[in-house]
């Protein structure tokens, strides 16, 4: 069976805030930041403004997914702009 397991990294309209998440519906999630920004903002992502995906990638199993999401947000943020800059390079939001 396939399954479809996301790590993505968003950010905020100036792109000084990167937010590194998994989810399992990429557009549903992306929906709910920008919601929580423009309400209670009670989440990081909502706090700031972090709902513009600039990274995701797929994984077929939710173990692989949560493995990378720890790598990814261990990273310094040079780094994470280094992957974003290899799959977006003009960081267009999508």
């Amino acid at each position: 069976m396939n399954h479809n397991y996301f790590v993505y990294i968003a950010t905020n309209k100036t792109k000084k805030v990167l937010y590194t998440g998994m989810t399992n519906d990429l557009l549903t999630r992306m929906e709910q930041h920008r919601s929580d920004s423009q309400n209670e903002k009670r989440s990081f992502a909502g706090k700031y403004n972090c709902y513009n995906l600039v990274y995701w990638e797929r994984f077929q199993y939710i173990q692989h997914a949560i493995d990378r999401e720890k790598e990814i947000k261990g990273w310094k943020r040079f780094r994470k702009e280094d992957l974003i800059m290899s799959f977006n390079p003009t960081w267009k939001f999508k």
